[in-house]
């Protein structure tokens, strides 16, 4: 199969978990021996419009991001790859509507991976269009899919298809058994740190260590308010760390803590989940990470610190695990799986209505 990725924007020009996940996939297919070609601006020196990595090869529409250039120019760049499938991001969400114009023309099916809406790229309407235009498209949470349908999307043409981890390293990496609670996230504005910290503080009485794996532009905040509760010398502030670092804390953690106001895909409850962690989430109507934890046996729903450090408690006394196989199929080479299969089943219903 080839199927053409459509995103100005590649993770050498910004990061964020969408374009990740999209370079993923990518590469994904291409160690399948499928065709992954990249569509976007050129991001790699010297003169060539084209560069291979990982096996994807990447074809500059444009030398520098410029979203007015890249629309023009994207109908006739996709015309000379021939995919059988388009996979478009869409931010910024004028490109997947052109991509889904261009894919008419060129009687090709196009698929949207919707993360999220940026609010500082791209008006509501285009955002509407993004959502109405394309074959299907792709969340990774029923949230996300929810905010799609009411941008117009079709029930039936928004799949849900989740982030996925590695799930190998899971199973291989060793165990550090260094504390009690761990937090993993970004942190940024909707990191929500201190919900962890206030519940924490009401445990001051108890004998316990927490994590907080992340950092971002609110961890001074957070260090701050652990120092002003007095849990500073219980609570260390590791970081961003790999997974190859934060995997062997997380297996050896009895309680992962979800507080963010945010999350699109909760891939930190995740990798908390499957390395056997109790995941404690707070409920907000702006994440997703209640839809890992309700009906899990090893999952609680809270609504305030103080029903999360009364959780902590009670969570005490059940059994540690070290890794969950339940969630073997968020695996990266599983979740391909499901990308692939959803390429082929609109590749064969494109054009039969």
């Amino acid at each position: 199969m080839r199927v053409a990725f459509v995103s100005m924007y590649t993770p050498d020009h910004r990061t964020g978990p969408a374009l990740g996940r999209t370079r993923r996939v990518a590469e994904g297919l291409a160690a399948r021996d499928h065709d992954a070609v990249w569509l976007g601006a050129k991001w790699w020196e010297g003169a060539v419009d084209r560069f291979e990595r990982e096996g994807v090869e990447y074809r500059a529409v444009t030398e520098t991001p410029s979203s007015g250039s890249f629309r023009s120019k994207l109908p006739f760049a996709l015309r000379r790859v021939d995919p059988d499938v388009i996979h478009a991001v869409n931010v910024p969400p004028a490109h997947a509507a052109t991509a889904r114009t261009a894919g008419r023309l060129l009687r090709t099916p196009v698929v949207v991976d919707w993360w999220e809406r940026d609010p500082e790229i791209g008006s509501s309407g285009q955002y509407r269009k993004a959502a109405r235009k394309p074959d299907v498209v792709f969340t990774p949470s029923e949230t996300v899919r929810t905010a799609v349908r009411e941008y117009g999307a079709a029930a039936e043409d928004v799949r849900v298809v989740p982030e996925s981890i590695d799930f190998d390293l899971v199973r291989d990496a060793p165990v550090s058994d260094e504390f009690d609670v761990v937090y993993r996230r970004r942190l940024d504005g909707d990191a929500n740190v201190g919900t962890l910290l206030l519940g924490l503080a009401e445990l001051r009485d108890r004998d316990w260590t927490a994590a907080i794996v992340g950092d971002g532009p609110a961890r001074g905040d957070a260090e701050r308010t652990a120092r002003d509760l007095r849990i500073d010398d219980r609570v260390a502030f590791l970081g961003d760390l790999p997974p190859a670092e934060f995997v062997p804390i997380l297996k050896g953690t009895h309680v992962f803590a979800q507080t963010a106001t945010y999350e699109p895909f909760a891939t930190g409850l995740l990798w908390g989940l499957a390395c056997g962690c109790i995941g404690i989430v707070e409920y907000q109507a702006g994440s997703s990470a209640h839809e890992l934890v309700e009906g899990l046996d090893r999952g609680r729903l809270v609504t305030s610190p103080g029903e999360l450090a009364d959780e902590i408690v009670a969570c005490g006394g059940l059994e540690s695990k070290a890794v969950d196989e339940g969630f073997a199929a968020y695996d990266h080479d599983a979740v391909l799986g499901e990308y692939v299969d959803l390429y082929r089943e609109v590749v064969d219903g494109y054009g039969l209505f």
